[in-house]
């Protein structure tokens, strides 16, 4: 047989999911999306300080479903209008000016190491599916799976496709997408960092904690789950800080710094 005649080879069965927020990337990339749209003047002071005033609240009184679930709604109605390709060039933007110097060399290095094998490597994450995809396309991974917000004649409507991807709904996202690419999930690897990774890292046959919170530790002491730790000595992100981020700015744009409440209340520029 002539080798030149043969067609592209089949996909990888095996497939490699990334978390994003503190696993691939160091803190929240939906905060760094926030303080992109703020810088462009497409979020008010007024939306700043609501999110912030919940993020406080979720740091002293923990999580509150309905309260992510109103922030999600206000984010939501923020970028209704607003259209997919001013979107995705603010993404690339944030991605080129902040996200990619705040990897994980070994997080990145693990995602290499997959890629040379061969493997599919996937992004999964409760940021927007723009975010993920930019990140994907730029780290030459297969793709993404990300919470999806319907658009219309490239146009946001202000509402989502489905729910956030976040918890077990990674899980499930990712039993489709075996369906669909043909994956042997107990040959795969998964690399997550919180408790609320615990659904998608029990996919798959090589489950893999990266910089974990405490309950993903000793969850995964108990499983016998291997445990990286790639974060260096002060260079550990607040966790709270990080997952009440990743929580309601999955829908775009939670995440406020207390530098930015006491510039504002200080009289500084908004």
């Amino acid at each position: 047989m002539n080798p030149d005649a043969a067609g592209p080879p089949a996909p990888s069965r095996v497939a490699a999911f990334f978390d994003l927020d503190n696993t691939l990337i160091r803190g929240a990339s939906a905060f760094h999306l926030a303080v992109g749209l703020r810088a462009r003047g497409l979020v008010r002071w007024r939306d700043l300080a609501e999110f912030a005033a919940a993020h406080t609240q979720y740091l002293l009184m923990g999580e509150n479903a309905r309260e992510i679930a109103h922030l999600r709604s206000r984010a939501l109605r923020l970028v209704a209008g607003r259209s997919v390709a001013e979107m995705t060039g603010i993404g690339e933007e944030v991605w080129d000016e902040v996200l990619s110097l705040r990897l994980f060399d070994g997080t990145h290095a693990l995602l290499a190491e997959h890629l040379d094998a061969g493997h599919q490597v996937w992004i999964v994450s409760a940021s927007p599916i723009e975010i993920g995809g930019i990140i994907a396309a730029r780290l030459g991974a297969t793709g993404a799976l990300g919470t999806v917000a319907e658009h219309v004649d490239g146009v946001y409507t202000g509402r989502l496709v489905g729910g956030m991807l976040h918890g077990s709904a990674k899980a499930v996202a990712v039993h489709h997408l075996a369906d669909r690419e043909g994956l042997d999930l107990p040959d795969c690897y998964a690399y997550g960092d919180s408790a609320h990774d615990v659904a998608l890292l029990g996919t798959v046959g090589h489950p893999v904690a990266i910089n974990p919170d405490g309950r993903l530790r000793r969850h995964a002491r108990r499983a016998g789950w291997p445990v990286r730790e790639f974060r260096g000595r002060g260079r550990v992100a607040t966790r709270h800080g990080v997952h009440a981020a990743s929580w309601a700015g999955a829908a775009w744009v939670l995440g406020v710094t207390a530098r930015a409440v006491q510039r504002r209340l200080s009289g500084g520029p908004d």
